[in-house]
């Protein structure tokens, strides 16, 4: 694919919806409490995060969007897209979350959690970068 012909406004909101999804996850809604005591952090641990730790994550969604665009190239049609987003988000991200979560001894609760977001994550990249106008 040429960059020429990336969608660069569908590749940023993919990005950012993947913080709106984020926020969701590791709320007490959903997983939040869970995963803080899988991961061993307590309430009083938690201080909020640093804009860094923001700056940096939204970086890296976005360069996790860019790559599955020019990974989809021109096939943008939502079965191509969603058949994507479960070989990247399961074959690649939870395998490689599975390796190093056994080799840190984390639980497969913590495992599924994160590596269930990113699943998600690039679930909803396949489906905004298929549903935006060309």
């Amino acid at each position: 694919m040429h960059l020429e012909n990336l969608n660069f406004l569908a590749v940023i909101v993919a990005a950012l919806s993947t913080f709106l999804i984020g926020g969701l996850w590791y709320s007490p809604i959903l997983f939040g409490k869970t995963w803080m005591r899988e991961a061993g952090i307590s309430e009083n641990d938690q201080q909020g995060h640093p804009a860094k730790v923001y700056g940096l994550s939204f970086v890296f969604a976005l360069l996790a969007a860019f790559a599955f665009a020019i990974l989809l190239g021109h096939h943008t049609e939502l079965a191509y897209a969603l058949h994507y987003a479960l070989l990247v988000g399961i074959g690649f991200v939870a395998t490689s979350f599975g390796i190093n979560y056994q080799f840190s001894n984390k639980s497969i609760k913590l495992w599924l959690i994160d590596a269930g977001y990113h699943f998600t994550q690039f679930l909803a990249i396949a489906l905004i970068l298929s549903a935006w106008p060309k």
